[in-house]
């Protein structure tokens, strides 16, 4: 990813097709990037590397142990195991270019995938009678997805890395108002691991395309000129924002004129903010509709979730023991007072319950937070300072590091908070809540979320809030992975700790 790789593109050309010109059957590919193909073919040798690792592992560490094995049988089961998995990754579209290195979509592929390669051995351990199948099945499939998933994510960072210096970016062709493309290149130079740059712009009627740019993108044409935009400027991906112009039958008439072009057509939705698993694409009566269906907070996906929190919460209070019982004595032998802060939090449904965390205040910090609002750097109704007088000198490493919060993993064994999940509020905080902001009370609160892993007290209030109802309104198994993977490494950083 260390060197500069951009599709070759020619400046775009400025004008109108003139009437009853005949354009050419011939259609313009934009070139795939170096840097694309490498990065493809690096995920799917890693797949398939790992999974032909983990296969051939686990069969000599069972047949050394288990009697049942002979060796026949376990070649058998390491060769349909690896066909299974790959068949089923390939089917489920994992390897797609357009989800590789970006969001939750490639995780959540993959997850299916690797479940639907479980199912089908399952099936056969069944119908076959192999001796220890059924046992191999159940070991072999979680620990592929223990050595897959990681390394997907290790194999973003040097993509992402490189994106953030602006390189690997794909070239993107905007299409719509002002406003609505000010917010697109907006968004897109503040997440750059998307991948997207937008390049280009078209208006309703071009008049800006006189040497004037929105943002510092210029704007190359007219929206009835789009498509001749993208035959000659090579764009990868056409962003259409929302626009009266754009009828269902003139973004018909775009798609069928981008038909062949290898560019992707990405319309954004006009009057709504959803995304996820919430959104499905119908067709009634010839007409497609985008199917918003109402937000779930109870099933199966919601059961696993519960059990995730459970089990995680053990494990991890297994793993920590050691440190919390150094940070308990630190916290004792640095100031006096007890070694556990309780405080009052809201929970699920407004529920209010007693959070536990380490102590990393003098005693009569609540007390002094009044003499001290005066200076209040937090935003909107949350109460923060870089430099709190209040805050120890072990406090202070706790907080930069999130060791503080780590007895909170008895909340997510009790069940009063999620692993995952919006930042639980103090109760004079979530009375002065506007309504639409009380659906972050939906779910349990969390003991990380979108906010831990995007910057913390560093973030607005107003951004804290989109983020957490972001997450209720999108949430998913997947996002839920994500945001648990990423929070390392934002607690190693440091980054918006105080």
């Amino acid at each position: 990813m260390s060197e500069q790789v951009q599709p070759t593109r020619r400046r775009p050309v400025v004008g109108i097709v003139p009437t009853g010109t005949v354009q050419s059957p011939r259609q313009t590919h934009p070139p795939v990037a170096a840097w694309e193909s490498r990065y493809r073919r690096g995920v799917i040798l890693g797949d398939v590397l790992a999974t032909i690792l983990v296969v051939a592992s686990f069969g000599g560490l069972m047949a050394a142990r288990h009697s049942a094995f002979v060796p026949m049988s376990i070649l058998t089961l390491e060769v349909l195991t690896v066909a299974v998995v790959l068949g089923s990754l390939y089917l489920s579209r994992v390897w797609n270019a357009n989800v590789l290195g970006q969001g939750a979509e490639e995780f959540r592929r993959l997850g299916r995938g690797l479940f639907a390669s479980v199912v089908a051995l399952g099936f056969g351990a069944l119908a076959v009678d192999i001796p220890g199948a059924r046992l191999w099945v159940f070991v072999v499939g979680p620990a592929i997805a223990l050595v897959v998933f990681p390394l997907r994510y290790l194999l973003r960072r040097p993509l992402h890395r490189a994106r953030s210096e602006g390189r690997c970016l794909l070239p993107v062709l905007a299409a719509g108002n002002v406003a609505t493309v000010g917010d697109l290149i907006s968004r897109t130079r503040k997440a750059t691991h998307l991948g997207w740059r937008v390049d280009a712009i078209c208006t309703l009627d071009g008049r800006a395309a006189l040497g004037i740019d929105l943002e510092g993108v210029p704007v190359v044409g007219r929206f009835r000129d789009l498509a001749e935009q993208v035959r000659r400027g090579g764009y990868r991906i056409v962003a259409v924002t929302p626009d009266a112009y754009w009828t269902p039958r003139r973004l018909q008439q775009l798609a069928w004129d981008l038909e062949g072009t290898g560019t992707e057509m990405v319309v954004a939705p006009a009057l709504m903010d959803f995304a996820g698993p919430r959104l499905h694409v119908t067709g009634v009566l010839g007409m497609p509709l985008l199917r918003v269906s109402e937000p779930a907070f109870t099933g199966f996906r919601w059961a696993i979730k519960a059990c995730v929190d459970r089990i995680g919460a053990i494990a991890l209070i297994l793993a920590f023991t050691p440190l919390l019982l150094l940070v308990s004595a630190a916290v004792m032998i640095d100031s006096r007072g007890p070694v556990f802060y309780r405080q009052r939090r809201v929970g699920k449904d407004g529920a209010e319950f007693t959070i536990v965390k380490f102590r990393t205040m003098v005693t009569n910090a609540d007390a002094l937070r009044t003499k001290l609002a005066s200076v209040n750097e937090g935003s909107g109704v949350l109460f923060k300072m870089r430099k709190d007088p209040r805050v120890t000198k072990v406090g202070r490493l706790l907080r930069r590091y999130s060791v503080d919060e780590l007895p909170q993993l008895l909340n997510v064994l009790s069940g009063t908070m999620s692993l995952v999940g919006p930042r639980p509020p103090l109760p004079e905080e979530s009375a002065k809540y506007a309504p639409e902001v009380r659906r972050r009370l939906l779910v349990k609160p969390g003991l990380t979320g979108l906010w831990q892993v995007s910057g913390r007290s560093d973030l607005s209030w107003e951004e804290s809030v989109r983020l957490d109802l972001r997450y209720v309104e999108d949430w998913s198994l997947a996002l839920d992975a994500l945001i648990l993977w990423k929070t390392f490494r934002a607690v190693f950083g440091g980054q918006g700790a105080y």
